[in-house]
Order: structure tokens, then sequence, then C-alpha cells
């Protein structure tokens, strides 16, 4: 699977994104999908995933009820909306995908496949 994040960009706090997530390879519709994102100093953290059927979502404490994933398995695409935006979002934001979206969740060092990043910049 090859995935491809675009969308970031330079947004004032309080404003909105959607970052965007293509996927190439294998059946798209077979992974969990999800969003990590790392600052400038700080490790690497989870920010949402969604199963494969879309059915389940799972977000980070610290963007629930501001993101809201999803995606279309026709388009072979996932989607972050990221709303309320705080300075603190401010990170390169990763999608990677796994078979296992618990895999996604909760160990992502056992991740299969990562996309190249997509900057996110919140200015206050």
């Amino acid at each position: 699977v090859q995935l491809q994040a675009s969308g970031g960009g330079l947004v004032q706090a309080g404003g909105s994104l959607r970052l965007s997530c293509a996927a190439s390879g294998r059946t798209f519709s077979s992974y969990g999908m999800g969003w990590f994102r790392q600052a400038p100093g700080k490790e690497c953290e989870f920010v949402a995933a969604i199963s494969w059927s879309g059915v389940r979502t799972y977000y980070a404490d610290s963007v629930k009820g501001r993101f809201t994933i999803s995606r279309d398995n026709a388009k072979n695409t996932v989607y972050l909306q990221m709303n309320i935006l705080k300075p603190e979002d401010t990170a390169v934001y990763y999608c990677a995908a796994d078979t296992n979206v618990m895999v996604v969740v909760s160990t992502q060092e056992r991740v299969s496949y990562w996309g190249k990043g997509t900057q996110v910049t919140v200015s206050s």
C-alpha cells in the first residue's frame, strides 16, 4: 500500500483544515487507517483511526470533539477534518494503514504502512 497525504497548510487558531490520504496498491478497503502527528522535538503521537468499514472510529483525547476521521473506499481515500485548530496542533501529520485497526490505535511501532507527512501550522 502506498499512501500520499495532502491538505496541510497554514491556518489561524480557530480555523479548519481537511487532510486527505490517497492510497494505492492493495485493497484499500481491507485496511484500518489512521493519522499520527509529530511536532518539533516531540514523539510521534496517535491522532485518529478508522476501521476498514468506517463503522468504528478512535480519537486521541486531545482532538476528540474537534477532529473527525472518515473514509471513502470507492475513492481509496481517508480524510481528517480538523476544526477549532489550536497552536498545539502544529505538527507534521502522517497517514498510516494496517490490516488491524487496533494496531494503528495502540501499537504504532507495528503499523505496516506509512505515508509521507504533510505540514500543519496553526498560528496564534
